[in-house]
């Protein structure tokens, strides 16, 4: 089961929703980055549970431990393992799912696959795997800051089921999507999201909606033709993440629409730096970040769990009913949020270590 990603900065997940914990090994972390475990605390904050009212109220604290890599606040360059304990597990509230398949959930795929599956809460299948993914960014942004400080990633929620924000991703900054509990990059549109999610939730229901990103300030050259793209592993990144059903990068879907006249992204210089007049590329041509700002959107699906009543299978291939139980987002956008940003952190960090490796190494 592969839970690895990454070539220099390289992170392997472990753990169960409902087991003893949940972290990540992180190894190809330069020495001497300055590193405690309060700074892995705030980036798994922004993604806990139970942080507001239109969360889950699973509570937990997920409360860090650095185990290896690091001495007297630095790393060492070695491995660099951290353990989440779960706290708040209530595997009883599973217990009839594991009978019973889930619907649009990994529970069928999951057996027929390994012939085995941890039906408490999903197992490896949930979200509480993106702990590690986070932590291990929570690093990588140090990483980044320390050999490249302008790079800037930021995340925000641009819609929620059909309620739309209007965001500038030039302008847009922490502290706007911060100020509200949707993480909306629009936060006159933030009231009528959160009244959206309780009503649905009301229901015994759920929604998606879709999350757009920017890297602001990245330098040219990251990302390698042919199969190591820089948009083909930010694709693959964001598509690991649960719930997720989409990725577009630049102008995505909509440049179909657009004649090569009208799409082409002309060059000119500004203060001896190449630039594009226009950015439907996205900030990447050839698979090579090319300077402009990266702005990519990822869609997510509604929550498959929902409270109601539904037609499924059982394991033992026998048509039944089941109705969802534990607790659940409503809406996973907000707390995704930290994950796609801590995913874009992961693969800018491994392509920036790439990149100083081959092409600003001694054979240059």
């Amino acid at each position: 089961m592969s839970s690895q990603l990454g070539q220099l900065f390289r992170i392997s997940t472990f753990g169960e929703s409902h087991g003893g914990g949940v972290g990540v090994v992180i190894d190809g972390c330069p020495p001497r980055i300055p590193l405690t475990e309060a700074d892995l605390q705030v980036e798994l904050d922004r993604r806990r549970p139970g942080q507001s009212d239109v969360t889950t109220p699973r509570k937990e604290a997920d409360q860090c431990e650095i185990l290896s890599g690091t001495f007297k606040g630095q790393t060492l360059g070695s491995p660099i393992a951290i353990l989440v304990r779960n706290k708040d597990h209530r595997p009883e509230a599973y217990s009839e799912m594991a009978e019973k398949y889930r619907p649009s959930h990994a529970d069928y795929t999951y057996d027929a696959k390994y012939g085995t599956r941890n039906w408490q809460g999903g197992g490896r299948s949930s979200a509480r795997e993106t702990i590690g993914r986070v932590a291990a960014a929570a690093i990588a942004k140090k990483v980044l800051k320390t050999l490249h400080p302008e790079i800037e990633v930021l995340a925000w929620v641009k819609s929620i089921h059909t309620l739309e924000g209007t965001i500038d991703p030039q302008t847009i900054d922490a502290g706007t999507i911060e100020s509200n509990i949707v993480r909306t990059g629009d936060p006159a549109m933030a009231e009528a999201m959160i009244e959206r999610i309780k009503q649905v939730r009301s229901e015994g229901n759920s929604i998606g909606g879709v999350i757009e990103a920017v890297v602001r300030h990245c330098p040219a050259g990251l990302g390698e033709p042919v199969f190591d793209r820089l948009e083909a592993d930010l694709a693959k990144a964001m598509l690991s993440i649960p719930a997720t059903k989409g990725f577009e990068i630049g102008s995505g879907f909509s440049g179909t629409s657009l004649k090569g006249s009208e799409h082409n992204d002309a060059f000119y210089l500004e203060d001896g730096r190449v630039r594009t007049r226009t950015n439907h590329s996205g900030g990447v041509q050839g698979g090579i970040s090319n300077g402009e700002p990266i702005l990519f959107r990822v869609a997510f699906k509604p929550t498959a769990t929902i409270m109601s009543v539904q037609d499924t299978v059982s394991k033992d291939f026998e048509e039944t009913e089941l109705k969802g139980r534990g607790r659940h987002d409503a809406c996973v956008l907000p707390r995704a949020v930290p994950i796609v940003e801590a995913m874009t952190n992961l693969v800018l960090c491994d392509h920036l270590l790439r990149h100083r490796a081959f092409c600003e190494g001694p054979f240059a």
